[in-house]
């Protein structure tokens, strides 16, 4: 009987399937079987997640994103889900207090309006889910406005820190804000340096002089590799690279007594970059910055609105009575001396309280409406404990320099001159002498983070008069710690070429990240 045709594995295949051994049928049943595992371990994470020791574990989708926190550590990781690849994660060393961030965002764009949920939970135990590999996505995966969100929250729910290795808990009000807040800077910040500008305005660094801390930031920052980013879609915030001072020596006509030239210059420049970029507009001049040290750097600000009121100003020139500096907003820069370039640390140090036989010492120009009042009273002190000198007499300078005059006093006099900021201040904190600050009106560097009690001594203008009282009546113990102090902080006012961690660059740079991150709104 002939053998009827057969096509080409059918008779194998229905031989395998009457065995129960089909391919196919095996394949499906194995999908069926990881699919339903799969599922029931989803939701047993979300329901239920269980105590875990060492390491957590999550699974991965593209549908929802998950940032899980350590909030003792800082240390974040957020995670991606696929159905269609499962994965699972492990983030080592957790311990305690976990915040786990769920936002859903389906098939819509990073922009768009998403839900969250957040649930707070301690893990702990010895128990543990089998860890596969899994993709990791950094800080810098996530839009600037969520980064800037989930690092608002942490600050605000910052660890207890009562002391730290290298940070001097005394001179600052909070230390664990302080010190959240700086490792989510190092983390996540990202700073667009707008090219636009002709030199030598932009991009120019004046290295010397007291108003010397515009240029060593903008040196700084256009060398940083770790804040400075090329796509400005990655930024959180947008750096407009001018020095004020160079603007005044190109534009203003000496003897003219007219600055407005400043201020329509740097209004023509700032409309041209938000025509040429969308990213002024976007957030009108909110999330921008500029730091300018000389004391005309507020009023070249004033032709542009926007610039004046929503732009955070680093300036040294921070005078709260004349409307233009905005105390919670703006950032008080400190006014630095550098006379060397190539050392900005010359002269640093101080002696001990039994080589300081002057009790306070002051010498510079009389302008301005403090210091002649100054020298009028305490001029020819006759006990001569008050040194006040118009310049260093030659005769007295022979014997002891500027530098040597402070590091042989006990306080050192920083009035104002013809504006409220002084490069003394910085120059006393240098020579570890105690700084008398006498400027009404006057925010002081980084206020938001220091506690200036701790370290100076602020005088009303209109108590000068009993300047040497005030003086007198600190006892020996409290000016032994106030000079400690100063010895402790002076770490966050020292220029390196090279920036170091807590350094004046990392700490100005910290108080723009902490204003801009003040003015985010949180979701209810």
């Amino acid at each position: 009987m002939p053998v009827p045709h057969r096509p080409v594995g059918a008779a194998p295949c229905a031989s395998l399937m009457h065995r129960g051994r089909c391919p196919a049928r095996n394949s499906c049943r194995l999908i069926l079987i990881v699919a339903l595992i799969a599922t029931a371990l989803i939701g047993f994470l979300n329901n239920t997640l269980p105590p875990l020791p060492k390491s957590f574990v999550s699974v991965i989708t593209p549908s929802s994103t998950f940032a899980v926190t350590n909030s003792s550590h800082g240390d974040s990781i957020v995670f991606s889900l696929d159905s269609r690849n499962s994965a699972l994660i492990v983030n080592s060393k957790v311990d305690e207090n976990y915040e786990v961030k769920a936002i859903h965002t389906g098939n819509k764009k990073p922009d768009s309006c998403r839900t969250e949920t957040h649930l707070k939970e301690g893990i702990s135990g010895d128990g543990g889910l089998p860890a596969f590999t899994g993709r990791e996505v950094p800080f810098w995966a996530l839009p600037p406005d969520e980064a800037l969100l989930y690092a608002k929250r942490e600050i605000e729910h910052a660890p207890l820190l009562v002391d730290d290795p290298d940070l001097y808990a005394p001179v600052f009000w909070n230390l664990s804000v302080f010190k959240r807040s700086y490792e989510l800077m190092e983390k996540i910040l990202k700073v667009y340096i707008y090219p636009d500008g002709s030199r030598p305005i932009f991009h120019t660094p004046e290295l010397q002089g007291i108003y010397a801390s515009e240029g060593w930031f903008m040196k700084l920052m256009e060398e940083s590799r770790q804040f400075a980013v090329k796509d400005p879609k990655k930024a959180h915030l947008f750096y407009l690279p001018y020095s004020s001072r160079r603007l005044r020596d190109a534009v203003y006509t000496p003897g003219s007594h007219n600055i407005k030239p400043l201020a329509i210059f740097l209004r023509d420049y700032v409309n041209n970059i938000s025509s040429k970029y969308p990213f002024w507009n976007r957030t009108r001049g909110s999330d921008h910055f500029l730091v300018a040290c000389h004391d005309w750097g507020p009023y070249s600000t004033t032709s542009h609105t926007e610039l004046r009121k929503n732009t955070i100003k680093a300036l040294c020139n921070a005078d709260t009575s004349e409307g233009i500096f905005i105390r919670g907003k703006d950032v008080s820069l400190p006014e630095t001396t550098i006379k060397e370039p190539k050392r900005p640390l010359k002269y640093i140090g101080g002696k001990r309280l039994s080589q300081r036989p002057i009790l306070a010492f002051y010498a510079g120009l009389m302008h301005g409406r403090v210091r002649p009042t100054l020298e009028k009273l305490w001029g020819n002190d006759t006990e001569g404990d008050i040194r006040i000198f118009r310049r260093l007499p030659r005769r007295v300078s022979r014997n002891m320099s500027y530098v040597e005059h402070m590091k042989s006093s006990r306080f050192c006099i920083c009035p104002m001159g013809y504006e409220v900021n002084s490069p003394r201040i910085v120059e006393a904190i240098y020579y570890e002498c105690v700084p008398v600050i006498i400027a009404d009106n006057f925010v002081l560097p980084f206020e938001e983070v220091l506690n200036w009690s701790t370290f100076s001594v602020v005088i009303a203008e209109k108590d000068i008069a009993d300047l040497k009282k005030i003086l007198l009546e600190i006892p020996l113990k409290r000016y032994l710690k106030m000079q400690e102090c100063v010895k402790r902080v002076q770490k966050h006012f020292l220029w390196h070429a090279k920036p170091e961690k807590y350094d004046l660059f990392h700490v100005i740079l910290h108080s723009i990240w902490f204003s801009r991150l003040k003015q985010i709104q949180m979701p209810l």
